[in-house]
């Protein structure tokens, strides 16, 4: 069977990606794997000094240094072992069996294009904005180099029952819509299926078709078309709604792509208050 893959780090929001992965695994009946990839950029490494450093005691001083940075590594690596340890026991406490840990060196993205293939859902966490690149470009990175869906989550756990599909009638969009249609992840869940655009008869037969194809498969469906701009307009709703879960295409040729790729990559998930679920 393929894993749910819960990305867990050093911050505070490890403790939500943990529990929305728990929430995943039990829902789809799958196994959990809690990943934890040990990347030199998370821990302090010294400066190369030996330009600047005295010829009597260059050679001394680099190698405390180089053992410096070792012992730097084991702590990191033990620091690591721990979060592992402690999502683990979470994870049992919620129902999950036998969860598995994987700690790894490299990057995030490379740790998981190697596991792509047995991977059913990445689940991640949302850091601040003071964390810099961890919401942009490592986000931003795996999302667009893997083909699996990935699931966004917010600082606090909240347990699902509500979702909205963000749909534009792309072929990306109308994917979505089956792949929520066939999962065993939201079945019995009331959906709302949102488009954000002009009043059209093509519009709103896009929207007849999403709700009949969720209906088939047993979904209380809600459409809606709103006018704006399509991020304040998404959270907007959602927060309106009562919305647990926004369901969105990762990509496709649509307003909704150029959304989500180049500089404004991650605008919808840093302004929402909610987890977003990414579909390839």
């Amino acid at each position: 069977m393929k894993n749910i893959i819960a990305c867990i780090d050093n911050t505070d929001i490890s403790t939500s990606v943990s529990d929305y992965s728990s929430w995943a695994s039990l829902r789809l009946d799958a196994p959990l794997e809690l990943l934890h990839v040990l990347d030199k950029s998370e821990y302090p490494v010294w400066t190369n000094l030996s330009g600047s450093i005295g010829l009597g005691s260059r050679e001394a001083l680099l190698r405390e240094l180089a053992e410096l940075d070792e012992r730097r590594g084991r702590l990191a690596l033990e620091q690591g072992k721990k979060m592992l340890d402690s999502a683990k026991e979470r994870a049992i406490a919620d129902g999950v069996s036998d969860p598995i840990t994987r700690q790894r060196h490299g990057s995030l993205v490379e740790c998981l294009l190697e596991a792509e293939e047995d991977t059913r859902l990445v689940v991640l966490g949302k850091h601040d904005e003071n964390l810099g690149a961890h919401i942009g470009s490592r986000l931003e990175s795996v999302v667009r180099s893997l083909h699996r869906p990935i699931l966004v989550c917010p600082p606090a756990f909240k347990t699902p029952e509500r979702i909205m599909i963000a749909f534009d009638g792309s072929n990306t969009t109308r994917k979505a819509v089956e792949m929520v249609g066939r999962s065993p992840l939201f079945q019995g869940f009331p959906c709302h299926v949102v488009t954000v655009g002009e009043e059209s008869e093509n519009s709103r037969s896009q929207l007849q078709w999403a709700a009949e194809t969720l209906e088939k498969q047993g979904f209380e469906v809600t459409t809606s078309l709103v006018r704006g701009d399509v991020e304040p307009r998404l959270n907007e709703y959602c927060q309106t709604h009562n919305i647990d879960i926004m369901i969105m295409g990762a990509y496709g040729h649509s307003v909704i792509r150029r959304f989500l790729v180049g500089s404004t990559s991650t605008s919808v998930i840093r302004n929402a208050r909610i987890p977003v679920l990414l579909l390839r």
